[in-house]
């Protein structure tokens, strides 16, 4: 073993350092296979109850009318979240396409949109109108309120009563900490949320961005009272085979005005040609509770290795976790770009490139993405990510594999000794 790592850039000093924390994980690990067990049940429960068979990894072309195996997973997802309906389609195109979609579809002119858990990720900012965009919320007349939390990471109720009024239609709750130091919500910390929120107005459309979030618990936010989770298919629910997609999953209601907006009203979901990605859909579903289960083992990992080297880590070595996004603080942006090369360079593909900083759509700092993945900006896959503004965190993620994710992690580790930043 110390020579397979050897030959892909792993001392015996920093193979050592890692086998230290690992010897301590173990009952941590057990529990999240546990989890994914469950989750895994889940899941073929679903397929099992909707007679999911060979037929349905059939492709549709043109229209995609009648389309069986699209129709037939749609309601895979929507058993497994425990919802009316869902949309679940190659034509989203990301998270943040799935969002903008479930949000526009559901808000009208004179509507008002509330975050009461602080900003939004950066990419949400111009479909809002945050930040001025073409086509933004804002241009159609809806506004927006948010409330930030406190400084602890609680949910500010006073405020939050406050700031509903006869114009909220909708709130918004970000499950993920995206690139905020915040912590991550529990599903049982977003069902308080929600009913406090019913309690004020009981007929608010309540959606949470399930990114990064699907089979890190045994529940999901549809299961305390949401009106829709969304998300992406090249995060967790893609399980890693998925080369495209989101979903949308909810009440028939929001489900139908999502899908309106997707295709366009008189057609929603009968439209949509699956063109050869059933199988992948429905295959990387089945497997998205044990690829989470990974990667989560890797996030653990990860953040035992950096806290034990004085870094500070959000969640910290001991928390339950809600999502599979671990954040750092490397504290320079020299510390930042190390790290990334590291999760390049024990990647399986593209493993000799070297990430360098950039600009990129929708965030207003350069960002540096270290993504050595089969799918193009998959973060389900082995990935690290961060905007170069202080405090400099870099945001870890993914692994398919629990082997590849600690052969990431002990990378990044081995660029960070090697240009001197950490000492072992």
């Amino acid at each position: 073993m110390k020579n397979i790592y050897e030959n892909l850039g792993i001392s015996e000093e920093v193979l050592r350092f890692g086998e230290e924390i690992l010897a301590g994980l173990k009952t941590r690990f057990e529990e999240i296979d546990e989890n994914a067990e469950y989750n895994q049940l889940k899941v073929i429960s679903a397929m099992q109850k909707n007679r999911v068979s060979a037929a349905c990894f059939a492709s549709s072309s043109g229209y995609g009318y009648d389309d069986l195996g699209r129709d037939v997973l749609e309601k895979v997802y929507a058993d497994t979240f425990h919802t009316e309906d869902a949309l679940m389609r190659q034509q989203i195109t990301c998270g943040t396409h799935a969002l903008g979609i479930a949000l526009a579809g559901n808000l009208r002119p004179g509507d008002e949109l509330l975050s009461p858990v602080g900003r939004p990720y950066d990419t949400l900012e111009e479909i809002i109108g945050i930040q001025p965009s073409v086509g933004s919320l804002a241009e159609y007349g809806i506004t927006y309120r948010q409330v930030d939390l406190k400084p602890d990471g609680g949910f500010d109720y006073d405020a939050i009563r406050a700031a509903v009024n006869e114009k909220t239609r909708m709130a918004t709750i970000q499950r993920s900490k995206g690139y905020q130091s915040r912590p991550s919500f529990s599903v049982g910390q977003i069902g308080e949320l929600i009913a406090f929120l019913r309690k004020i107005k009981p007929e608010l459309i309540i959606m949470v961005d399930n990114c990064y979030g699907e089979f890190t618990e045994r529940i999901e936010p549809s299961d305390v009272g949401a009106d829709m989770v969304v998300g992406s298919l090249i995060k967790n629910p893609g399980g890693g085979l998925a080369a495209t997609g989101g979903y949308i999953a909810g009440t028939k209601e929001c489900v139908e005005r999502a899908a309106y907006r997707l295709t366009t009203p008189g057609l929603g979901k009968e439209v949509g040609a699956s063109i050869e990605v059933n199988r992948s859909f429905f295959q990387g579903f089945f497997l998205a509770p044990v690829v989470t289960a990974a990667a989560l083992k890797g996030a653990i990992f990860a953040a035992n290795i950096y806290e034990k080297l004085g870094f500070p880590v959000i969640p910290d070595s001991v928390e339950s976790r809600h999502d599979i996004i671990q954040a750092v603080t490397l504290k320079s942006p020299e510390a930042l770009i190390a790290f990334c090369k590291g999760i390049q360079a024990g990647s399986p593909v593209d493993s000799y490139v070297d990430p360098v900083p950039g600009d990129m759509p929708g965030y207003d700092s350069q960002v540096i993405m270290a993504a050595g993945a089969f799918v193009q900006g998959s973060s389900i896959e082995l990935s690290a990510d961060g905007p170069l503004r202080e405090p400099y965190n870099v945001y870890f993620q993914g692994g398919l594999t629990w082997p590849s994710a600690k052969l990431g992690i002990l990378s990044s580790l081995q660029k960070l000794t090697e240009a001197g930043i950490v000492r072992i």
